[in-house]
This record gives structure tokens, sequence and C-alpha cells, in this order.
């Protein structure tokens, strides 16, 4: 069935069923989440309600080949570019299946794809008419074939405009955190720690121009890949902390991990796997080993490191500037008792912690319903980057739109 009349008058009507699909660099998997979205007489968003979540794990053959990326030759990663493409196809399927509803019931899925390349500085490049300066991120996942296995629009490929626009391309949340959790009277920090840590300033009663985020550097990135070294890839993750919690925090060994220059780096700014990936894990587990830690010493230390990078930032780049009653976390790290526990430490007293899920958004969904809602405004014509966050020049609608 053609759905394309139904995006044609997507903008009259005022309910919309959308899908976001989020795969972090955390590698575990796809959320996919069924969002609905009322919009009022001005056309502007009126409320965004989860339907639906579902999970699709990632296998550890398909992990692999996504961490292999980097180094890949091309034809390799050209058919991982295609075939997470099944795998997001599939997630949508599942999650239909769940909700008992048909791709027609579906006005778009809104895909952030799989980062395997992000560089977040200019880097010279031969252009037409001498050396230029190009911005550049990849994200994986084929568009048409996501359309074409499931039967309904894609959106996706959303932080290349905010890259053509002289913005670093992330983080692209903001928005969607704008819009879900502002609050007239709190000044919030909407901390996600997926594989790279992110947080979002939302000071109280603060206009969409007012708001900064950055990436605060790693989240579960390195403790995961810590962890699998330790157990020689028995274990994928330290469930709640728990071999963490078992630890000491070597202070001579996360003090130098601290010396990284990009936690001192002003925003706006990002990493990703190509900074905190298998190598940097490596080189910090060699080094611990050298200074004799047990395992549960390296995993306590390794989860400081985000806890105190957070919490460094903060210190840095936010309570400056902004008074905070609350720190919301979502994101696998939301799960991590010992890592939210040694963040509450990090914090001044008077600073609320908690997650998520304690404002109706599930912990693991959030980044999910934030590319709906981010994709809801693609198909309105409207922007949502967020120039104070990215540094692009001005606010442009993001993603490329695939019609079915």
């Amino acid at each position: 069935m053609n759905q394309t009349p139904r995006l044609q008058d997507y903008r009259s009507r005022k309910k919309h069923a959308l899908i976001g699909l989020m795969s972090g660099t955390s590698l575990d998997g796809v959320d996919a989440a069924l969002v609905e979205i009322l919009t009022d007489d001005r056309e502007e968003i009126e409320s965004v309600r989860l339907q639906k979540f579902h999970y699709l794990p990632y296998s550890d053959e398909l992990r692999e080949w996504v961490k292999s990326v980097d180094t890949a030759r091309l034809d390799k990663l050209t058919a991982v570019h295609y075939g997470l493409a099944e795998w997001y196809a599939h997630a949508v399927r599942e999650l239909l299946k769940k909700a008992d509803l048909s791709p027609e019931a579906i006005d778009a899925v809104c895909v952030h794809g799989q980062t395997v390349w992000h560089i977040d500085r200019p880097v010279p490049f031969p252009g037409p008419e001498g050396m230029t300066n190009v911005r550049a991120s990849l994200q994986i996942g084929e568009l048409s074939t996501l359309a074409e296995r499931t039967g309904i629009p894609v959106v996706g490929n959303f932080r290349a405009r905010d890259l053509a626009a002289g913005g670093v391309g992330a983080p692209l949340v903001p928005y969607a955190d704008y819009v879900l959790f502002r609050h007239s009277e709190k000044g919030r920090l909407l901390q996600n720690i997926g594989g790279i840590a992110n947080v979002t300033v939302l000071p109280a009663g603060a206009a969409i121009q007012e708001v900064t985020a950055f990436d605060t550097g790693p989240g579960n990135m390195v403790i995961d890949e810590i962890i699998q070294l330790l157990t020689d890839g028995k274990l994928r993750y330290d469930e709640s902390g728990a071999m963490a919690a078992g630890g000491t925090v070597s202070s001579e060994l996360l003090s130098g991990l601290l010396s990284d220059p990009y936690y001192r780096l002003a925003p706006p700014k990002s990493t990703g796997r190509e900074v905190y990936g298998k190598a940097f894990a490596a080189r910090l587990c060699s080094d611990a080993r050298a200074l004799g830690l047990s395992a549960e010493d390296i995993a306590a230390t390794t989860t400081a490191l985000t806890a105190a990078s957070i919490a460094d930032a903060y210190r840095h780049f936010v309570f400056p500037h902004a008074r905070v009653h609350e720190v919301i976390v979502s994101g696998g790290g939301a799960h991590n008792k010992t890592l939210l526990r040694m963040l509450r430490d990090e914090l001044p007293d008077g600073i609320a912690l908690t997650t998520a899920q304690a404002y109706g958004v599930p912990d693991d969904a959030k980044e999910a319903i934030a590319f709906a809602v981010l994709g809801h405004e693609t198909l309105m014509g409207r922007p949502s980057n967020v120039p104070s966050v990215t540094g692009a020049k001005r606010a442009v609608p993001l993603g490329n739109i695939c019609l079915y």
C-alpha cells in the first residue's frame, strides 16, 4: 500500500503514530518505541505518549562485526550498513506484533542508525576551490532497506544536516528533552548514560535557545569493554555494578584517566567509540594490571571514571551558569546501582538524583522516544537541532525521508 498520501496530510492531523529506533554506542541492541504524538491547533506538540516498547538484543556475532568496521575493508562496512537495517526491520515487526498493529497504522519509522565514526572537529579536505574543512559523522543502517522490509516510510540520517549547518552533529536528543522534561521552576540535568554519556541542561523556565548539552565522556562503553576483558568474554557488562561494588577505586589510576584533555574542552563537544572504544579499554586494563589492581578494583575504577567525568563536567561547564535542582538519569547506566551511588557521592547536597522512569519515561526507551519526536518535527517541516547545543549556525530540519 502506498502511504505517501498519509505523509502529505501529516501536518493537518492532530494524532500521529511513530516508531523511534535507537541503537547506541554500547552495541547492546535496538530499542524500539511506539509513540503517540498529539498536536494542538497551532500544530505544536501537545503530548508525547509511549504506547509499546520492544528491545531486540544484538547477537555476539553482529556485535563483533559492528565493532570491527572502524578497521574493516569497505566491503564489510557496506555489508554491515545494509545488514543492520534487517535488524531494525525485525525490531519494528516485533513491536507491531506486540501492539497488534499493521504497518498501515504507523506514519513513519524514525531511526538514528548505528554510529560507527564521529569526527567532532573540522578536518582539512581538498575542495573544488582548494583546501577546505569538512565535518563528518557516519551512522549506518540503510533507510531504503528498512522502508522496504516494513512497508513504512522512514526518517533517518539525523546528524548530517546539523553538520552541514556548521554544528558538531550531536547531541540531538536535547530538543526532545526540552519537549518532555522542561519545568518552569526547576533546573534539570537530563543525564543519558549509554555507551557515551551526555547531558542536557534545562534551566528553570528556559526557552529552547537557552538549552545546552554535550557529551561528558565515556558512559557504559569502557565499563562494558573492561568487564569483557576481565572475564574473557564470559560477561558483557557489570550487572547492577556488582563487580565494581566489590572493589576499591584506585586514586592513582583514576587521576591519570581524568587528565584526558577532552574533559577540559569547552562545549559544544561530542565524542564516541573512536576515542573510548576497545583500544582505550585495553590500555586502561594494561595500566591497571601494572599497578597490581584486582579485577574488582579495575571495575570499580572504570565505573568511577564515568561518574567522576560526569560530575567534573557539571562543575566546570554547568554549575557556574545554571542553578540545578535535579539530575535525571536514563540509558543503560540507570540500572547500574554502583555507578548511580558514585555519581550521587559526587553531587553537591541539595541536588536530587533520580531516573527518567520516575517521570513515566522508561530509562531504556527515552532515546528511542526522542527520535520519534525528532522525526515528527521533520515531517512537520520544523527544525529540531539546537544551535546552542551543537554550535550550528542556525536551526534546521533534520533527517532524510525515505518514502514507501
